[in-house]
């Protein structure tokens, strides 16, 4: 799939650029480092994240994490909608209601569960996507061979019953990716503790384009002095991008780790501020 594609020569392009920040390179010597001509390179590049790469790469500095981050005059939390992922564009009709498991689900892996996966790409790599009929249950990102992804699913749910197929919640998610203009409630129907729960709900709270930190989010579910917890409970989130984990970095403006690969968390933070700034520049115009 040619966005996937893209998605390796632009991850590729971060890495190198995360490498030699301090060199500042220039749009010539990106491109020489991906095997690309810099007149291909740049318009691939605008392809993928309707940004110039110059435009693209500032988003990804520290500084600007740090601007973010001293945007005192209210909190991120405030800012977004009260249920669901929030944003601009065409996040603002899209929410995420979260069902958690029963205790007896949660406890016995899912015996009984019939969970349908199936293997997608998106602009951020390939993925995999999985659902129990009540809804999403998983959603994971991977590189190689998707067996793998499978595995780690099954591993997730050691008893249940896996079965390859399409439902209506994951053409939701594949529709979404895909940039669709109607875009419906996601359902997700997850395993966790009830503190899990607690702090992937308050992850939907942080808009497209803003990020929180591991206090932040400890403040917000009034735990102050759990950070260390809820950066267990972040980093073991089932359902990647949907539940934006990659919005949360440390205090001092660094992206840190992901569950996905941090040149994939990166990628996103980028490419979700860019089309911020493109929303608010219309909004400008209009």
């Amino acid at each position: 799939m040619r966005m996937t594609t893209n998605y390796e020569k632009i991850a590729s392009a971060i890495e190198f650029v995360s490498r030699h920040a301090q060199q500042q390179p220039e749009l010539e010597t990106i491109a020489a480092a991906v095997h690309t001509s810099p007149f291909h390179f740049q318009r691939l590049f605008t392809e993928w994240a309707g940004v110039s790469p110059k435009k693209f790469l500032q988003y990804l500095t520290v500084q600007h994490a740090k601007e973010l981050l001293a945007q005192k005059q209210h909190s991120v939390f405030d800012a977004a909608y009260e249920t669901g992922l929030s944003g601009t564009g065409r996040l603002h009709d899209l929410f995420v209601n979260i069902e958690g498991m029963t205790p007896g689900e949660y406890r016995n892996g899912g015996e009984s569960l019939t969970i349908q996966y199936s293997k997608q790409e998106c602009r951020f790599g390939k993925y995999l996507v999985a659902s129990t009929g009540k809804g999403i249950c998983n959603l994971f990102f991977f590189e190689g061979q998707a067996a793998n992804a499978v595995a780690a699913l099954q591993a997730c749910w050691p008893n249940a019953k896996l079965v390859a197929g399409v439902d209506a919640d994951q053409q939701k998610i594949i529709d979404f990716f895909n940039d669709a203009t109607d875009l419906n409630t996601i359902k997700l129907h997850l395993k966790g503790t009830p503190f899990q729960l607690k702090v992937w709900h308050a992850l939907l709270h942080i808009p497209q384009g803003d990020v929180a930190t591991y206090g932040g989010i400890a403040q917000h579910i009034d735990q102050p002095a759990a950070s260390r917890a809820v950066g267990t409970a972040i980093g073991s989130n089932p359902v990647g991008f949907i539940i934006p984990c990659h919005r949360v970095i440390k205090s001092i403006g660094q992206t840190g780790g992901y569950r996905w690969g941090a040149t994939r968390k990166k990628a996103m933070l980028a490419w979700e501020a860019s089309r911020v700034n493109m929303d608010m520049v219309e909004e400008t115009e209009l």
